[in-house]
């Protein structure tokens, strides 16, 4: 059995507390260490106090079990506290952290995993000297900077005034597993990739973490928040003749490892998958294509938050750099009337399965909020962290972000609903009918999606990009749907999103994690099937290595009648 000792509350929280009382009380008014700038008097202007200090602490525990090709490949058990100091100088309208200079107020720093006040205190000490030096050094460039630029598009300050928050929930339980018959299991998993010898590489891996996020703060916040997750992740990849990659990723998701599914089930899932890789490696390669489509739900939540999610983060809206794709619109449509957008991290389940987006509180010690992002059609407001924006000057509890990042307005749990609904086997038929109206031989079926990416940037096209594993021709002619490969969506968001036509009657999920400009943080997507009546493809990168050249080592009898179960 792999567990960890439960952490104690008080003394952590009370170190943070006291070094944060002594950071808000002593610096800036005498020389500190390592900070070259710092007057001994208060009152100079090259020694300011901070405004706002603020401590988070990740106290994380996890385990790491990975096999392959039926064999343990990793195990690994870890214990970490990583503490984000956050310093700001000047003031809420101007400080360290305006435009580019954001990453300034953060330092981050290991701390010691036993609850040694004195080891705490002295480490969380040093990490605040340092980040106060760090913001010292931004504040002066911000100064200099503001006095020669042209003025800003958006003037709002640069750190927003927020009721303090007091909601120390009780900390995540001890993560304990069987190991053993864990091990048992994914060895059983990836040795069913034994049998498929054109598959090259699989990786079958459990990921399960309990943390708890410590949050205090000058401002008066005080929280503690829990977080355990289970994922089970199956991933296999070949290569066709012409030197094409093509993978596979299946993911399991629960709140602890004993709500993962059944064996049975994922076994099942493990062998279609290698099947349809075998099946992909044949198939052939779609051309660029424009016309009709259907996204299964997966894939439309993948699109959604690519194309619209990225789009209505609350820092994107502001700065030199950023595309404001939808700055100007709210109160007006971008969207079809039959489609509203909410983000709700607040809830953790939808129609029985576990959302990765779910959280309680966000990285910026704010409560999690569901926010009503697009009602019928019509957008009415964005993900906001405690960055303002014009025309919005709270948070909205989506401030969030990876250890040793600064957070940014993310999304959550990204839930996509319809009015204008029709069943699977109807969407079908109009897709047909769609493609016959354009006088296109077939439509496209995307039913499975790895990821994609959004561009937001003004110096590139407002583009985006989303990375289909497993797509069909659908046949106007009543011919059977063919499998294809190497094509990825791609366009522009507003044209994208105004060419949906219906949605099916029932929402699928997608469980996965986003990286931005804050890191990687876990995220869900909810949407309905989906027809479009335009959607571009283009081909994929063809590659130009060979499969490999020699076949791989023969399996044994005995290796596999045990595979079938036999003894």
């Amino acid at each position: 059995m792999a567990g960890f000792p439960v952490p104690t509350d008080p003394v952590l929280m009370q170190a943070m507390e006291t070094e944060l009382h002594r950071a808000m009380t002593e610096l800036g008014t005498a020389q500190a260490p390592g900070v070259t700038k710092v007057s001994t008097s208060p009152k100079d202007a090259a020694s300011p106090k901070p405004y706002f200090v603020s401590f988070t602490v990740a106290d994380a525990q996890s385990v790491t079990i990975q096999a392959q090709y039926g064999a343990i490949a990793i195990s690994n058990a870890t214990h970490t506290r990583t503490a984000d100091v956050q310093v700001r100088l000047g003031s809420p309208a101007l400080d360290n952290t305006h435009g580019v200079h954001r990453g300034s107020a953060l330092t981050t720093m290991a701390l010691p995993l036993s609850d040694d006040r004195a080891a705490l205190e002295r480490t969380l000490w040093f990490a605040t000297n340092r980040g106060y030096g760090k913001s010292l050094d931004a504040l002066e460039t911000v100064k200099t900077e503001q006095q020669v630029r042209a003025k800003e598009e958006d003037a709002s300050p640069d750190f927003s005034t927020q009721k303090p928050d007091d909601d120390v929930l009780p900390p995540a339980s001890v993560l304990a597993l069987d190991t053993e018959a864990w091990k048992a299991r994914l060895r059983e998993i990836s040795g069913i990739f034994r049998q498929y010898p054109d598959i090259y590489y699989d990786m079958v891996a459990l990921q399960a973490s309990h943390q708890t996020d410590y949050f205090v703060s000058s401002d008066g916040s005080r929280t503690a928040s829990p977080n355990q997750v289970a994922r089970l992740i199956v991933v296999a990849r070949t290569r066709a003749a012409d030197g094409m990659d093509l993978f596979r990723v299946e993911t399991f998701e629960a709140d602890s490892d004993g709500h993962l599914p059944a064996q049975s089930e994922v076994l099942a899932k493990t062998v279609a998958m290698a099947k349809n890789l075998d099946q992909l490696r044949v198939a052939p390669i779609t051309e660029p294509y424009n016309g009709p489509a259907i996204l299964s739900g997966r894939a439309a939540a993948v699109f959604f938050h690519e194309v619209l999610g990225h789009r209505l983060e609350g820092q994107r809206q502001r700065g030199d750099e950023e595309g404001q794709t939808f700055t100007k619109l709210l109160n007006k449509p971008i969207l079809p009337s039959f489609l509203s957008v909410a983000d709700d991290p607040t809830i953790s389940v939808f129609d029985g399965h576990p959302l990765s987006g779910h959280y309680l509180i966000d990285d910026e010690g704010q409560p999690a909020q569901r926010v009503e992002l697009v009602d019928k059609g019509v957008l009415k407001t964005f993900l906001m962290s405690r960055l303002p924006v014009a025309s919005f000057a709270d948070s909205n509890g989506h401030g969030r972000a990876e250890t040793g990042k600064m957070p940014t307005g993310r999304q959550g749990n990204l839930i996509v609903t319809s009015t204008n609904t029709v069943s699977d086997a109807k969407l079908r038929e109009m897709l047909k009918a769609e493609a016959k109206k354009q006088n296109k031989p077939y439509g496209l079926f995307f039913e499975d999606i790895s990821s994609g990416f959004a561009v937001t940037t003004r110096r590139s096209p407002q583009a985006f990009q989303v990375i289909p594993l497993v797509v069909y021709r659908v046949y106007v002619d009543g011919r059977p749907d063919e499998l294809v490969r190497g094509v990825s969506i791609v366009g522009t968001p507003q044209a994208a999103l105004n060419s949906i036509l219906v949605t099916s009657d029932h929402q699928d999920i997608f469980n996965g994690e986003c990286g931005a400009e804050s890191g990687t943080v876990p995220v869900s997507a909810v949407a309905p099937a989906m027809l479009v009546s335009a959607i571009e493809t283009q081909r994929q990168a063809q590659g130009t290595q060979r499969p490999p050249i020699v076949p791989p080592p023969p399996i044994d009898s005995k290796t596999m009648t045990a595979m079938k179960g036999g003894r």
